[in-house]
């Protein structure tokens, strides 16, 4: 295939990235796609993105407020771009699947690892590509921090310690609401960080967490904390992780933390020290985050720079969607394709399946759904168990 047509389904929030993505690949001469349809419950939403993509691509995709309406109608579609909200992630990929497109979802792969489970066997079943949307890792300063612990800079890795902890009152919509978004932060935008701990570190094989929830009470108006709303997922989490290779690891994240906000993230080695996506430090060397770029960048091939950043772009969300629609065009296999991102989602939800049983959890007990003490709620509001 020389050309994938595509249509984006969700066009809020993320999906102004996506466009921004797309837009960067397309006045960098990779035009190896076209945007033919944009899809949104709410039609304006989808008009809006249709020409925004219009003025950069020339053509005016087709708008669609239903997705089965457009699946059934727009017979040029080959692939989809997933940018709706997390509950019907898995309702809306298998739908696509079924319908024989190839599809790229914003992480998390769905609310629930039985909910992504599903999207994976469907995609076995058509055939079809299926892509979940990582880009932290693209950071050129994660990738250069990569190619570091690769080049053995910092020496065997040993241990990690990754803290975050701030205050947060202000209402986040949707992502409040456990029936809407799974769990809390620490799945939301923690599936990010755990990619990226299994990035840099390889695979997790036990954790232990403890999970609270202190403040139930969110803020509509941020300024006054005024017109409070009730919030029924989680702000803290704390764990101990232990992996596959020996390397054990700290994870907390917290966002009821008035006053100092900490935000600590970084790999000890038996040599030195890296910051996730920052400077290295040994007993005799220590470099910045900048420093670490122009040592990786004057290091790799060019094969490997031109997978990494296509005609050097650094937007990671365009590289991203190059590397999907590489994988269609090419065969080449992507990089993060659904069982990475299930993998990814893994270790968050393996949080709270740890606090439910107050015990520590097998990631590979909890990938296999032997596990799902929390997620269980979620599971028969979605009608995925009786």
């Amino acid at each position: 295939m020389d050309k994938v047509n595509i249509a984006i389904i969700g066009c809020g929030g993320i999906a102004g990235a996506h466009r921004k993505g797309y837009e960067a690949l397309w006045e960098n001469g990779l035009r190896e796609f076209q945007i033919v349809a944009a899809c949104d419950v709410d039609e304006q939403k989808a008009a809006d993105m249709a020409g925004a993509v219009a003025a950069f691509q020339g053509q005016c995709p087709e708008v669609y407020a239903d997705v089965d309406a457009m699946l059934s109608s727009c017979s040029t579609i080959d692939a989809v771009d997933i940018c709706a909200l997390h509950r019907p992630h898995h309702i809306l990929a298998n739908a696509c699947l079924e319908a024989g497109k190839h599809v790229t979802i914003e992480k998390p792969l769905a609310i629930t690892l039985r909910a992504g489970k599903t999207m994976l066997d469907t995609a076995e079943k058509t055939g079809k590509l299926l892509y979940v949307a990582e880009n932290y890792r693209r950071d050129i300063r994660n990738r250069a921090a990569k190619w570091a612990m690769d080049k053995g800079m910092i020496g065997a890795p040993r241990t990690f310690h990754f803290t975050d902890a701030r205050e947060r009152l202000w209402y986040w919509g949707w992502r409040e609401h456990k029936q809407d978004a799974g769990a809390g932060w620490s799945l939301d935008g923690g599936v990010h960080f755990a990619d990226l701990f299994r990035y840099y570190l390889g695979e997790v094989d036990e954790l232990y967490a403890i999970v609270a929830a202190y403040n139930t009470t969110r803020y509509r108006d941020r300024e006054a904390m005024a017109d409070p709303v009730e919030v029924d997922v989680e702000d803290t989490t704390l764990a101990l992780l232990k992996f596959e290779n020996g390397v054990t690891g700290q994870w907390s994240s917290c966002s009821v933390a008035p006053g100092r906000e900490t935000a600590d993230r970084i790999i000890y080695g038996a040599e030195g020290s890296l910051e996730f996506g920052g400077g290295l430090q040994t007993r005799t060397q220590n470099l910045s985050s900048d420093e670490l770029v122009e040592a990786y960048r004057k290091d790799v091939s060019h094969d490997e720079w031109e997978r990494n950043f296509p005609r050097d772009i650094m937007d990671p969300i365009a590289t991203e969607l190059h590397d999907f629609i590489r994988w269609i065009t090419t065969g080449e296999k992507a990089e993060t394709d659904g069982l990475e991102g299930y993998k990814s989602e893994a270790i968050p939800i393996a949080l709270f399946e740890s606090h439910a049983l107050n015990a520590p959890v097998k990631l590979a007990d909890v990938e296999a759904l032997k596990h799902e003490l929390y997620q269980n709620e979620i599971n028969e509001g979605l009608g995925l168990i009786a």
